[in-house]
C-alpha cells in the first residue's frame, strides 16, 4: 500500500469493539474482544477503537489486552474531553505499538445546553484543554465533534481549528443521530476544508450512524468530499439503528472506483470470515438480505436472473463471492474422517485453535456425524463456534431430558447444570417443551431477567439440520443475547439461554458512565 498517494487512501476506523458493543444485547467478554480485534488486524483495518477504558475496569482491561497483543495496528481508545477519562485512556494503550487517544465533547446547540450545559466558550475551552492533555500523553490523537452534522457552522469551525491548533491529527465529524443526508453532509466537509484556515494539517474522518438508513451512502459523500477516514463497524452494529457497516463501505470504494477513486488497505477476503465471527460472539444474526454479507447477497432464484447468471455472472452480479470470502458450501467431512482431516478443515475455515480445543470441536463433530446425513461447512462452522464461546461460562448445561407432545401435557424437563464448579439439578413443566426448559432454569439460578427474543434458525438445509437458537434476556436495562446450536433444538435452545445468562454475569459487571453516543 505504501505505492498508494496518501490523498487516495481512505482510512479504516473499526468501532465494533467500542460503539459496536454498546448495541442493546452485544457483550463481549475479554477473549471475545480479542479474537475480534485479531480478525480486524487480519483483514488490514488500520484502527481499531478497542473500547472506551473509564467506563469499567472490564473495559480498561480489554482496550489493555488488545493493545499488548495487537501489533500492525493503532489501537484507539475512547476519552470524554476531562483529564481523568484522558489519563486512563492513555495507560490503557500504553503498550501498543501503535496507539491512539480519541477525545470528544459535544458542539451541538442541542447538547450544550441540555447534555452538557455548558456556555459555547467554555466547550470551546475543553476542546483546547483536552487535546492539548491527549497530545502530551500521545503522539497520535483524534478529537470529535459529538453531534456535529447539528452544529452552528462558525462553532464548529472554530472548535476544529482549535483542535488542531492543540495537536489534533484527526477531526472526526459524526452524524451521532444518523440525521444527515449525503448532499447536506458532504457540503458541511467542504465547507470546513473552505473555512478552517489549517485543515491541511489533519485527516478528516467521519462517524455516520444509521437511523435513516443513509450511515454508509453519508460516509461514502463525505470522502467525495474531501474525508480520508471512515469509522465503521463489522455489520453495521452499534447503538439504536447501527454505524456505516465497514463491508458495504469498503466493497463500494472497491466496485465503484471507477466513481469513486479511492481505496483502503482492506483484505476484503476476510470480509465474510469477521462477519460470522462477530455473530456467532453476539448472537446478533445478520439479515438474509443484508448487502455484501447476508446469505442471499449472492443468491439468484428468479428464472430470468439465473438464466443471466449461467450466460455471464456479470449480467447479474457486481462482484464475486471470492472477492469477500464467500465460499461454495460443500460436503466436506463424514462420521469416517479423521482427526487430521478434521484439522485441515479447521484451517481452511479460518480457525487457528489449540490441540485441547480441536479435540473437542473433533468430537462434537463426530457426535454430529452420527446423526446428520450430510455435514458441511456451516455446520462445522457452528460446532467450533458453539464450543469456543462457551469456554469460560460460569454455568454449564450437563444433561438434559424432555417429555413431550400429546401424551405428556403438560411437558416436563428435567436438567442438569454446572454452576460455578457444582452441580445442579431440577425437574418442571412449562406451557410448552422450551418454557419447561427455561423455567428449570430460572429455579436453579434466580434472575430477574425477562426473555425478550426468542427466535430459531436452521444452519443449513433438511429435517436434520443443526438449530441455532438465538435469546436476548433484560435486567434492570441491560439486554444480552445469547446463541447456542445443536442438532436438537431443545438443546440449543437450553444453551443459548445459558449463553444468554453467562454474558448478562458479565454485563452485571459494567458500570457505564455518563452516556457516550459520538
Amino acid at each position: 500500500m505504501n505505492s498508494i498517494p496518501e490523498s487516495d487512501r481512505v482510512v479504516v476506523f473499526d468501532t465494533t469493539l467500542r460503539d459496536g458493543e454498546q448495541s442493546p444485547g452485544c457483550s463481549m467478554n475479554l477473549e471475545e474482544k480479542i479474537r475480534v480485534a485479531k480478525a480486524l488486524e487480519d483483514m488490514g483495518v488500520d484502527v481499531i477503537e478497542a473500547g472506551f477504558p473509564i467506563a469499567s475496569e472490564g473495559d480498561f482491561e480489554a482496550v489493555r489486552e488488545v493493545a499488548n497483543v495487537i501489533k500492525n495496528t493503532t489501537v484507539c481508545g475512547l476519552a470524554r474531553a476531562t483529564r481523568g477519562d484522558i489519563d486512563r485512556c492513555a495507560e490503557a494503550v500504553a503498550n501498543a505499538p501503535r496507539k491512539r487517544i480519541h477525545t470528544f465533547i459535544s458542539t451541538s446547540p442541542l447538547h450544550m445546553k441540555y447534555k452538557l450545559q455548558m456556555e459555547p466558550e467554555k466547550v470551546l475551552e475543553m476542546v483546547t484543554s483536552s487535546v492539548t492533555h491527549a497530545r502530551n500523553l500521545v503522539d497520535d490523537v483524534e478529537w470529535s465533534a459529538e453531534d456535529g452534522s447539528r452544529t452552528e457552522h462558525d462553532f464548529l469551525c472554530r472548535c476544529v481549528e482549535a483542535a488542531i491548533d492543540a495537536g489534533a491529527g484527526t477531526i472526526n465529524i459524526p452524524d451521532t443521530v444518523g440525521y444527515a443526508i449525503p448532499d447536506e453532509f458532504s457540503s458541511l466537509i467542504r465547507m470546513l476544508y473552505d473555512r478552517v484556515p489549517n485543515i491541511d494539517k489533519a485527516i478528516i474522518s467521519v462517524h455516520c450512524h444509521n437511523d435513516l438508513g443513509l450511515a454508509v451512502a453519508n460516509s461514502l459523500a463525505a470522502v467525495g468530499a474531501g474525508a480520508r477516514q471512515i469509522e465503521c463497524t463489522i455489520n453495521g452494529i452499534g447503538e439504536r439503528a447501527g454505524n456505516a457497516a465497514m463491508e458495504e463501505v469498503v466493497m463500494a470504494l472497491r466496485t465503484r472506483h471507477d466513481h469513486m477513486p479511492y481505496v483502503t488497505g482492506v483484505e476484503t477476503t476476510q470480509i465474510t470470515k469477521a462477519s460470522r465471527l462477530l455473530s456467532s460472539i453476539t448472537g446478533f444474526n445478520v439479515q438474509p438480505n443484508k448487502a455484501i454479507v447476508g446469505a442471499n447477497a449472492f443468491a439468484h432464484e428468479s428464472g430470468i436472473h439465473q438464466d443471466g447468471m449461467l450466460k455471464n455472472a456479470e449480467t447479474y452480479e457486481i462482484m464475486t463471492p471470492e472477492s469477500v470470502g464467500l465460499t461454495k458450501s460443500t460436503l466436506v467431512l463424514g462420521k469416517h474422517s479423521g482427526r487430521a482431516a478434521f484439522k485441515d478443515k479447521l484451517r481452511e475455515l479460518g480457525y487457528d485453535m489449540g490441540d485441547n480445543s480441536v479435540n473437542d470441536a473433533f468430537k462434537r463433530f463426530k457426535d454430529l456425524a452420527d446423526r446428520k446425513k450430510e455435514v458441511f461447512d456451516e455446520d462445522i462452522i457452528a460446532i467450533v463456534d458453539d464450543e469456543v464461546v462457551r469456554t469460560n461460562d460460569r454455568v454449564k448445561l450437563v444433561a438434559m431430558e424432555i417429555k413431550c407432545g400429546t401424551k405428556h401435557n403438560p411437558p416436563v424437563a428435567a436438567l442438569e447444570l454446572e454452576v460455578d464448579g457444582q452441580m445442579r439439578s431440577t425437574v418442571g413443566s412449562g406451557d410448552g417443551p422450551v418454557d419447561a426448559v427455561f423455567k428449570c432454569i430460572k429455579e436453579m439460578i434466580p434472575t430477574q431477567a425477562r426473555l425478550q427474543l426468542y427466535q430459531v434458525h436452521a444452519v443449513t438445509g433438511g429435517t436434520d439440520a443443526q438449530a441455532e437458537v438465538t435469546v436476548r434476556l433484560e435486567e434492570d436495562g441491560k439486554s444480552v443475547n445469547g446463541q447456542g446450536a445443536d442438532t436438537d433444538t431443545m438443546v440449543a435452545s437450553a444453551k443459548a439461554y445459558l449463553n444468554a445468562l453467562n454474558k448478562l454475569f458479565v454485563k452485571r459487571e459494567k458500570s457505564k458512565p455518563e452516556a457516550v453516543a459520538v
